[in-house]
């Protein structure tokens, strides 16, 4: 009996410590994949927000149709002014002036071909633009844009871009951490519980909330 009770108390004693570990654990390696996944969908917002600044400098607006923000990265083009010869080159200079010719040139670019730059995004990398990572393709990024009239009377185009995070977290292996983590950020700091950038409410430049500005 002695030798039992023994036993069963050593048993007691691992799972108890299996349970303590996995209490302490846990949280840790929650944050520690969400912070990798996090990293992730911002990467993918960024790219998303730089084709919407882009769109909007051809187009004086933001849209909140990604068919319309995927089709103006793959097909449109953007308008760039480009200097012709070295100004410190003066023979070159007075050739242009002689020429009765001003030192810039007008051209179009491929807005796929420069508002990434340095990156390169493919075709395929643009389609993806859409869907929030780790949701296999399923889950699109939710979008909206418009105008505001500010309080002084000036109005803007907006533009709002999210990613939930019950859309992108591992809700089944961490269930509670990330409902915690969703309540954290909204009941006790009144932010939204995701990843986004924009706003629909004020001009805010199109930060995102992850730190940036």
């Amino acid at each position: 009996m002695k030798r039992l009770l023994q036993i069963l108390l050593a048993v007691a004693i691992i799972a108890l410590a299996f349970v303590v570990y996995k209490q302490v654990a846990t949280p840790l390696e929650f944050e520690k994949e969400a912070e990798a996944r996090k990293k992730i969908v911002v990467q993918r917002l960024e790219n998303v927000r730089t084709a919407q600044r882009a769109y909007k400098t051809k187009y004086g607006q933001f849209t909140d149709n990604f068919d319309t923000l995927i089709n103006f990265v793959l097909n449109d083009e953007l308008q760039f002014e480009r200097q012709l010869v070295d100004e410190n080159d003066s023979v070159a200079m007075a050739a242009l002036k002689a020429a009765g010719r001003k030192n810039t040139e007008i051209v179009m670019v491929r807005a796929i071909d420069t508002i990434f730059s340095p990156m390169h995004l493919t075709p395929e990398h643009v389609r993806e633009l859409r869907y929030i990572p780790f949701t296999d393709d399923k889950t699109e990024f939710e979008i909206e844009a418009g105008i505001l009239t500010t309080e002084s009377k000036v109005v803007i185009p907006v533009v709002e871009v999210r990613a939930p995070y019950k859309t992108f977290l591992d809700t089944i292996r961490y269930r509670e951490e990330v409902i915690n983590l969703i309540d954290d950020r909204v009941n006790n700091f009144g932010e939204y519980g995701g990843l986004k950038f924009g706003s629909m409410e004020k001009g805010n430049n199109e930060a995102g909330n992850w730190g940036d500005e």
